[in-house]
């Protein structure tokens, strides 16, 4: 599919779609070793182009079309590149939606930028993944691996094995956003599957729980799984952004 870049001072760079529109603008933040392209980003993006609004979706460092090596990646990189392609690609406010991964990355842009932000939509959104559900999901033998070798290699449900880094648990550390008061006031909607086994459904109700506004609905969908990629997610999706628009 074609892709744009953004270059950073660096010499990293960010790739991503932009779609010209009226505001509020989207921006789609995608999970771990996920980019860009899935399901649900060009779903939202066939739905705005079709009704005139801004959308934007972009890959981290180490996915997709973006320079560098997955391995090397952060939390702190990577809510750097998402902050990056907010400030940088995006214009006027926005609603911001986060999955797996991209709800932490959407809950640390919209803390920084919270003047700019119309609103939340995570889908089985993981803040604090490296802290709450690695160490409980790895056994001993692979978390001494992490330990003596600084990674490990672990196999997924989907096609590509993680690595997952002594480096990425460590600096998770430094950004966890459930433990206090998440200072928001925007609209948030939280969709989670019951049948998710990657990240369970109590962490919506967590989200729920910490963030400031009194404007948040917590969507539980009987037999869904992680993805939420069925046609009818797809559509419980759109319907849920559209209502914030």
């Amino acid at each position: 599919m074609p892709f744009q870049i953004l270059t950073r001072e660096n010499g990293t760079s960010i790739a991503y779609n932009k779609l010209e529109g009226d505001p509020p603008g989207l921006i789609f933040m995608s999970g771990f070793m996920s980019d860009m392209n899935g399901s649900k980003a060009l779903a939202l993006e066939q739905h705005c182009q079709e009704r005139g609004l801004a959308f934007l979706r972009f890959d981290y460092m180490g996915h997709g079309n973006s320079s560098g090596n997955f391995a090397d990646g952060t939390i702190g990189l990577w809510a750097q590149n998402a902050l990056t392609a907010f400030d940088e690609l995006t214009e006027g406010p926005q609603i911001i939606i986060g999955s797996s991964m991209g709800g932490w990355m959407m809950i640390l842009t919209a803390v920084s930028r919270p003047e700019r932000v119309a609103g939340l939509v995570g889908i089985a959104a993981a803040p604090d993944f490296t802290e709450d559900l690695l160490p409980k999901q790895l056994t001993e033998i692979q978390l001494s691996k992490i330990q003596e070798d600084g990674f490990v290699v672990i196999p997924s449900e989907y096609e590509i094995p993680y690595t997952i880094t002594k480096k990425l648990l460590d600096d998770g550390t430094q950004h966890l956003v459930l433990r206090n008061e998440i200072p928001l006031d925007c609209p948030v909607r939280l969709l989670h599957g019951l049948e998710d086994t990657s990240v369970p459904w109590e962490t919506a109700l967590k989200i729920q729980n910490m963030v400031r506004s009194k404007d948040v609905e917590v969507t539980l969908i009987k037999n869904g799984d992680h993805r939420l990629s069925r046609e009818e997610d797809l559509e419980k999706l759109k319907k849920t952004v559209m209502e914030i628009v």
